[in-house]
């Protein structure tokens, strides 16, 4: 026997939230681990090579472009929203921090 309609439609809302709530969980994970790096980076100017430089870059490109195309679904609430606030403006801060450590 099948859940009726509006229990089914609730379970999917539901999983939906839940799952992009763990892939922002991940986004935000890899936004504070690069924060570390490029603070490490900056302390030290032998890091920075052209590699690495351009490694975070594209790495500081990737979680931007991931981030500003997400789209919250039904069913988040204001914490949701401030925190994916809050994320685009790591994303500023971390790129103004890369540069400074890269020395552009």
């Amino acid at each position: 026997m099948s859940m009726p309609k509006d229990a089914r439609h609730g379970y999917i809302q539901e999983s939906i939230v839940k799952s992009w709530r763990e892939y922002v969980g991940q986004m935000e994970t890899a936004l504070n681990t690069l924060d570390e790096e490029i603070a490490e980076a900056s302390q030290m100017s032998s890091t920075c090579t052209s590699e690495w430089c351009e490694a975070t870059e594209h790495v500081i490109d990737e979680i931007s472009n991931s981030l500003f195309s997400i789209s919250e679904p039904r069913g988040t609430s204001e914490e949701d929203s401030r925190r994916i606030k809050d994320m685009k403006k790591k994303v500023y801060d971390l790129y103004a921090k890369y540069r400074s450590a890269a020395g552009k």
